[in-house]
């Protein structure tokens, strides 16, 4: 409550802020636990407010001007951009430790932890602590059962929005894991790496060859050189 003289009553225990009633104080003690209960019924994408849960939804409503090759379509062009670095590869943000490199800033943070060893969240139900807020979440789920991402074509129910994602292309048929050597689609990571393999694998061959095929010469022309 707040008093006469305009005092904030409600303090959030990680950083001191106050504020005036406890409904923004639980929505500001989100920024700290990264918990996002609010979940979008058509993708599973999560977030922190419900306004914020709104304002994605329309994303479902509108027109998505912005497509990518891989078939999927974006309302804003920032999107269509964090997208596409899937399919490049491109990577901006570099890890100071190990040099591997993320499409993200919030990846790059979170795996960051690893080098650290920071695991700031922790269950309630047996005390194992995770890197990442999603970690736990997916976690508690073993203690509850829960499984909040449900397949609106089929029924389904999944633990995780990965899981779900990924099963739910099985319906929209969409790909969008893109092989740059060729421009087959794929709609796993795992599909791409095991057809890029292919590929490699064709590298390497093409290396033998050249290199037996040289090797012959150059012993074709020292038995040459050497009858002559």
């Amino acid at each position: 409550q707040r008093t006469h003289s305009g005092e904030r009553r409600y303090i959030c225990a990680e950083c001191g802020k106050a504020f005036s009633n406890s409904s923004n104080l639980t929505k500001h003690r989100r920024t700290h636990t990264g918990e996002k209960p609010y979940v979008c019924t058509k993708c599973g994408k999560a977030f922190s407010h419900s306004s914020n849960l709104t304002l994605h939804y329309r994303t479902h409503l509108v027109d998505r001007p912005y497509d990518c090759k891989c078939g999927k379509a974006f309302g804003q062009s920032s999107d269509l951009l964090k997208h596409q670095r899937m399919h490049t590869e491109e990577a901006p943000y570099q890890c100071k430790d190990c040099g591997k490199a993320f499409s993200g800033k919030g990846s790059l943070i979170r795996h960051y932890r690893i080098h650290t060893g920071e695991k700031p969240y922790q269950c309630n139900e047996c005390g194992k602590s995770f890197s990442q807020h999603a970690g736990l979440s997916s976690h508690q789920r073993l203690h509850t059962g829960e499984k909040p991402y449900k397949c609106t074509e089929c029924g389904k129910a999944f633990n995780h929005s990965s899981n779900f994602n990924k099963h739910h292309r099985i319906h929209t048929g969409e790909k969008p894991y893109w092989c740059s050597n060729c421009g087959k689609t794929f709609c796993s990571k795992s599909n791409l790496s095991k057809h890029q393999r292919v590929h490699t694998a064709e590298r390497d061959l093409n290396v033998i060859a050249v290199s037996k095929t040289s090797s012959f010469r150059a012993t074709s022309e020292l038995i040459i050189g050497e009858t002559t």
